[in-house]
């Protein structure tokens, strides 16, 4: 059974929480002392109905503004599909926590408030949809019961939306008429909109195709750890050397010649194993480790690809970097750690070429910094090479991670948009 990874955006009180909670709820996902517990909270609040939105709200911060704050993630299931949820916030100041819940998720769902229509926050949230490549995206046009239901101002607002996600780049745009509310067209489809055709949420959600969106032409194998058993007591283990990681692009085989980066030197693949046993073949986003038929010297950091379709050896980056600190800007000379993949280098900044206003997708050039949320496209000279792609080929192998030297804490995450 697959898992589909999505993440909830949308401006504040546009229902995201409560939308996760119906879907939690209707899908039979949650306990009965969880369920209670909510209750008993919705009733001490003089609240008439059960507040879905509790289930996800978990800090008390949120539960007593009844907004997000941080990143919450769910896990749920059906009898079709595993999913993993990201309800991040709708706030502006916490732009950082939608990158963070959107950067590995195969879709996205953009909730628009059918009385307010299309906001600055929704073109915020679907423009950062579009920058972190999230395959599909659906637009939920929640609180349908707040205008009747009504057909034309949902048409409406699909016109508006429609015309400008044509400036950006979105493979799969779906629109869902919903209330989040009473369940309308969430788990089961709505008696309410007999003119809406389409499937309910969950069920497009069971039955969207992802196994495509991951690109299986360039094998990419970053090594994460040396499996090297020291105690084995099986004699066929003493002489095991393994290279554990996660498949970040391909199809690997048993078999298989492969090319050793940065050595440049070839081997093929012995067997491929996984926790549950050996396997004929590995696949993004499969863990497993690898036995290869030669002895070379392979280490943390290392990457494994084909001889005929390497990726780009490169000090030099350019790229699209998100900042996601506070008090400490990010400009020409700054000093960071990088981590790519399973790599990590110390990194220059050599210039910030704009700042991007998300809003009106304005090129700032004169900007001398970025702040906190702040989006732009930035030159970095690392001192050791990377193994990279372009983010729009592969999102593991073209993004990373900019780490403070002095605090170990992250703050900023780039998506490559060339290298040299």
């Amino acid at each position: 059974m697959d898992i589909l990874r999505f993440a909830t955006a949308g401006s504040v009180d546009d229902g995201k929480s409560t939308l996760i909670g119906r879907l939690l709820f209707d899908s039979k996902a949650i306990f009965e002392d969880q369920l209670e517990a909510v209750e008993r909270t919705s009733r001490d609040r003089g609240t008439e109905y059960t507040d879905l939105s509790l289930l996800t709200d978990g800090l008390r911060a949120e539960r007593e503004q009844g907004i997000t704050i941080d990143v919450a993630y769910r896990y749920f299931a059906t009898p079709k599909r595993k999913f993993i949820i990201a309800d991040t916030p709708g706030h502006i100041q916490y732009t950082r926590n939608m990158v963070t819940g959107a950067s590995t998720a195969d879709l996205a769902i953009v909730l628009i408030d059918a009385r307010k229509g299309v906001v600055e926050q929704s073109r915020r949230h679907a423009f950062l949809t579009s920058l972190l490549r999230v395959p599909h995206l659906v637009l939920a046009v929640n609180k349908m019961d707040l205008v009747d239901y009504d057909k034309e101002r949902f048409d409406e607002i699909r016109e508006e939306f429609t015309s400008f996600a044509a400036k950006l780049n979105i493979a799969d745009l779906t629109f869902i008429p919903i209330s989040a509310l009473h369940g309308d067209n969430v788990v089961t489809r709505s008696e309410n909109m007999p003119w809406y055709q389409g499937t309910s949420l969950l069920h497009h959600l069971e039955h969207l195709h992802i196994a495509s969106d991951r690109n299986l032409v360039d094998v990419r194998f970053p090594v994460q750890y040396v499996i090297r058993p020291q105690r084995a007591t099986d004699p066929a283990f003493h002489d095991y050397r393994g290279y554990a990681g996660q498949v970040a692009g391909g199809i690997l085989k048993p078999g298989d010649e492969v090319l050793h980066l940065p050595s440049g030197l070839t081997t093929r693949i012995a067997a491929i194993d996984t926790f549950d046993g050996p396997v004929e073949q590995a696949f993004p986003p499969m863990s497993v480790t690898l036995r290869l038929e030669d002895d070379i010297d392979i280490s943390r950091g290392d990457l494994i690809c084909r001889p005929n379709n390497q990726p780009q050896v490169a000090q030099e980056l350019e790229a699209m970097v998100c900042w996601m600190t506070d008090g400490v800007k990010l400009g020409p000379r700054s000093k960071l750690v990088i981590k790519h993949t399973t790599r990590t280098a110390r990194a220059l900044v050599r210039d910030l070429h704009y700042r991007l206003d998300v809003n009106t997708l304005h090129r700032d050039e004169s900007a001398g910094s970025l702040g906190l949320n702040e989006i732009g496209r930035v030159s970095l000279r690392v001192t050791q090479p990377l193994f990279v792609d372009d983010y729009a080929r592969n999102r593991m192998t073209g993004g990373f991670i900019l780490i403070d030297e002095a605090t170990n804490g992250t703050v900023g995450a780039g998506m490559i948009v060339d290298a040299r």
